[in-house]
């Protein structure tokens, strides 16, 4: 991609993630993740309503007034996004490809997380790590991300959720948050994602296409895998091949529910045809409402 057309995507994308996150997802994103704890600030003189439980004995006695700590979150969190830039994302009929709608999630996280003050940092993952980018604060930072989510070329297509999980959990020691970011055209993860979950805060976010759910009829069409190659001639007017087509996406359904439900993993599905907003607003006060 030419410099200037790269600059002026960064541009556009910058534009519209800044905008959602100063004017919806910032208040919900800090009530929604939390930071480490809490940690002292200061002392103050108790006001009515304040709980007694707060009052600081010792600077009471020696002013001979009651007074109470004040405690602040101890908010610097560090976010990682494990982004799934493997060959199946490369499609889409609806308003945009699988991988565009990754990459203005992505970039719509990362304006959230560094307002927050939060550090960011992402892996590329195809079947392999592709690229590691250590977690950092700033807004240069961000604008770097957002440029490999554009022009980022994988060297392999196809997919492996399970390793870049493992790579992940070796590589970031303290707990953190960590959005998953796919459309989990993959079934052997189910064990790795347990042993993230149970380290991490992780949240999976699933983007996927209309077209995917069901076959369309559309007589005799050639289908190749995006990830692997192959080519496969089938007859989509046959209403067995439909059928079987369609079995096969309810047990992946099921799978990857049950898989998130038993790995505690939170999850929001994103239809490249829906407006992101929404769900992602739903994930944030589903968990604001847990505390």
């Amino acid at each position: 991609m030419e410099t200037s057309e790269l600059l002026k995507k960064v541009r556009k994308i910058e534009i519209k993630s800044r905008g959602l996150t100063n004017h919806i997802f910032s208040g919900h994103y800090h009530s929604a993740f939390k930071g480490k704890g809490m940690t002292f600030s200061e002392v103050r003189e108790y006001q009515y309503g304040d709980d007694v439980r707060s009052i600081d004995w010792n600077v009471t006695a020696r002013l001979n007034h009651p007074y109470v700590k004040i405690f602040e979150e101890e908010r610097e969190m560090t976010v990682m996004l494990l982004i799934d830039v493997s060959g199946s994302n490369k499609f889409g009929t609806q308003k945009q490809f699988k991988e565009e709608l990754i990459t203005e999630i992505a970039a719509v996280l990362s304006f959230s997380a560094i307002q927050n003050n939060d550090k960011v940092g992402v892996i590329f993952f195809s079947d392999k790590v592709e690229k590691f980018i250590p977690p950092k604060k700033g807004s240069s930072h961000i604008l770097r991300i957002i440029r490999e989510l554009i022009n980022f070329t994988p060297s392999n297509n196809e997919t492996n959720i399970a390793e870049a999980l493992r790579y992940f959990t070796n590589i970031i020691k303290k707990k953190c948050t960590a959005f998953l970011i796919s459309d989990f055209m993959d079934d052997k993860f189910e064990d790795a994602i347990k042993i993230t979950s149970k380290k991490h805060d992780l949240v999976a976010i699933r983007v996927y296409d209309e077209l995917e759910t069901q076959l369309p009829d559309i007589g005799i069409v050639k289908l190749k895998n995006a990830e692997n190659g192959s080519t496969l001639w089938i007859d989509s007017s046959d209403i067995q091949v439909r059928k079987n087509y369609q079995i096969w996406w309810r047990q992946h359904e099921k799978f990857l529910n049950d898989t998130f439900l038993k790995s505690g993993t939170d999850e929001v599905k994103i239809n490249t045809n829906q407006d992101y907003v929404k769900p992602l607003m739903s994930l944030f006060k589903k968990r604001e409402s847990r505390y």
